[in-house]
């Protein structure tokens, strides 16, 4: 099959399409799926430069979640059928025409959405109702910053907090990703390269702080967050790419606390709400992830560069097709 494969860790220049690797071959547990689109997510990028805490093995095939149809099944999955049309998340090695996924990870595929948007579910989607639920503790009526909105962690976090009856505000950096964040759920939107944003946003909501922060970048934003937290406020570590200095006096003013978000670290039970969740959001049609741009897996190369770049804000999620 063809796939793109890492030899090296490295730039963007390490990932190489190959037309030879074998097909993988699927376990009792396991169904093997033809991919027609792989998302393309941040965590691709801190792995590929081996700066993830779990690294794989070299060589290897890079991504974890996607969406295509099911070729095979193992002898012991009794919820899936050959030709279903699904969307997977934690597999290895969806940059790919194919991939063995264990079957608890692969979930049906509305038919009102692509490929391109069944790829866009698994990492944003299930990353984002971890944040706001497992992590953050939210709750219907708590006031919501998203900041950093306008990607696709943060407009799948605007959607699942304003459908579970949060107010929600989000931030963006250009006009475009301003309307982009809300269209997706936020009550609010701030551009966050405004002098006084965090002020203004915290004033809008009432004055007294946010409930729950969804921080995005938080080797920016992280101190600022400080200064617009409530009582009790959780402020949850999403992505990072760098240190940052921050006066924990805020957080023992508001007995507020911060806490990491690692998709990996989800229990088998928190897995499994997470999932019951988010389908049952794609099938009731308030959850639709937003796609920015579809790459040929021959570019993959250039997906990887856009993906880490702030030119213009984010806008939704990067996908690579297979066919």
């Amino acid at each position: 099959m063809k796939a793109v494969r890492v030899h090296a860790f490295g730039g963007p220049e390490v990932l190489k399409v190959e037309t030879d690797v074998p097909i993988p071959v699927h376990t009792e547990s396991q169904v093997l799926i033809r991919v027609g689109s792989a998302g393309v997510n941040p965590v691709d990028t801190y792995i590929r430069m081996g700066l993830f805490a779990q690294l794989p093995t070299l060589p290897y095939i890079p991504g974890r979640d996607g969406a295509g149809t099911i070729e095979k099944i193992g002898s012991e999955v009794d919820n899936l059928k050959v030709g279903d049309r699904v969307f997977f998340s934690g597999a290895s090695g969806s940059y790919a025409e194919y991939v063995a996924c264990e079957s608890r990870s692969v979930f049906h595929l509305a038919d009102r959405l692509s490929f391109a948007q069944g790829a866009a579910l698994g990492v944003p989607y299930f990353t984002a109702y971890r944040a706001i639920f497992i992590k953050g503790q939210a709750k219907a009526g708590d006031r919501v910053l998203v900041h950093g909105a306008s990607g696709a962690v943060g407009l799948a976090a605007c959607q699942i907090a304003k459908a579970h009856g949060m107010t929600v505000v989000g931030t963006a950096g250009s006009p475009q990703g301003m309307e982009l964040v809300k269209n997706n759920g936020a009550h609010l939107v701030f551009n966050h390269r405004e002098k006084g944003y965090l002020e203004q946003a915290a004033e809008a909501v009432g004055g007294d702080g946010f409930d729950v922060i969804i921080e995005n970048a938080s080797d920016i934003n992280l101190g600022p967050d400080l200064t617009v937290i409530g009582p009790g406020a959780r402020v949850v570590i999403v992505g990072n790419r760098g240190n940052v200095e921050i006066s924990p006096r805020f957080l023992m003013t508001e007995e507020a606390s911060i806490v990491g978000c690692a998709l990996f670290r989800s229990t088998p039970e928190e897995w499994r709400q997470t999932a019951a969740s988010v389908v049952a959001g794609v099938e009731m049609g308030f959850l639709t992830p937003f796609i920015d741009k579809e790459y040929p897996m021959e570019t993959v190369q250039e997906a990887h560069a856009h993906v880490l770049s702030h030119e213009g804000g984010s806008r939704g999620k990067l996908v690579l097709t297979m066919t």
